[in-house]
């Protein structure tokens, strides 16, 4: 088991999960009484239509674990 000590590594996983709740939104599922993910992550700053937001997202996760895609 991994444990998230850092505010850089708690903040990762959060991105790395809206990413998974966005690829979900995109399949038809949604969120009860909450705000989607895409909501949630154009507070957060990403701008464009769903597809845009989630390459930008991906891309962010990826650099932020050390991989080149």
């Amino acid at each position: 088991m991994t444990t998230l000590n850092t505010p850089g590594q708690i903040a990762l996983f959060r991105l790395a999960t809206l990413r998974s709740m966005l690829k979900l939104e995109a399949l038809g599922m949604h969120r009860s009484k909450s705000p989607s993910a895409l909501s949630i992550l154009r507070s957060m700053g990403y701008k464009g239509n769903r597809e845009k937001i989630a390459a930008q997202v991906q891309a962010d996760v990826a650099a932020a674990m050390g991989e080149t895609k």
